[in-house]
């Protein structure tokens, strides 16, 4: 995992209050889109869970006593939904999975990779593609399930349970 590189908003005590005005509100959530974004592509997370979420660094900047609420963090995960990278694993909204890349890119992402590699036409495992050096490294096996499932509706690949785990089979 690597190291956040905080932006200077994050230090900014009312960062941390979704603001009234709507043109300040719309570039404050930008901010924390792209903030959540990297900070959930180096650390590797995949899903929040929004009760917890004060325990997360990004929502909790102790050097300056301030964290973000729940219904803030709700606020953050609905513009993240909007722009294909989040979506909430139950039906009370309180776990999401975070896609620093969207399905569809994730999807692109391994496709190239299965090119790159020589996979075409071949079976390899989940664990082969979450593997790599790249941007699959670590791949969390739902994630790489739904960018897969857009493989095979685009009809570029056919997910395969094998012995002791799953696969896929991608098409030239």
């Amino acid at each position: 995992m690597g190291d956040v590189q905080w932006p200077w908003q994050y230090s900014f005590p009312p960062f941390f209050t979704i603001q009234p005005n709507s043109e300040t509100r719309q570039k404050q959530l930008d901010a924390w889109r792209t903030l959540l974004l990297d900070y959930c592509r180096t650390q590797k997370v995949c899903v929040i869970d929004v009760r917890e979420g004060d325990l997360l660094p990004v929502f909790n900047n102790t050097s300056i006593s301030r964290k973000l609420s729940p219904d803030a963090i709700m606020t953050v995960l609905g513009v993240l939904q909007k722009t294909g990278n989040a979506e909430p694993l139950d039906k009370t909204r309180t776990r999401w999975n975070i896609y620093w890349h969207t399905l569809d890119e994730w999807a692109s992402i391994v496709y190239k990779w299965a090119q790159d590699n020589a996979m075409l036409n071949t079976v390899c495992t989940f664990y082969e593609i979450a593997s790599d050096s790249g941007d699959l490294n670590g791949i969390d096996d739902g994630v790489l399930t739904k960018a897969l499932r857009v493989l095979e509706r685009r009809q570029q690949a056919e997910i395969l349970t094998l012995d002791g785990g799953s696969g896929v089979k991608f098409f030239s």
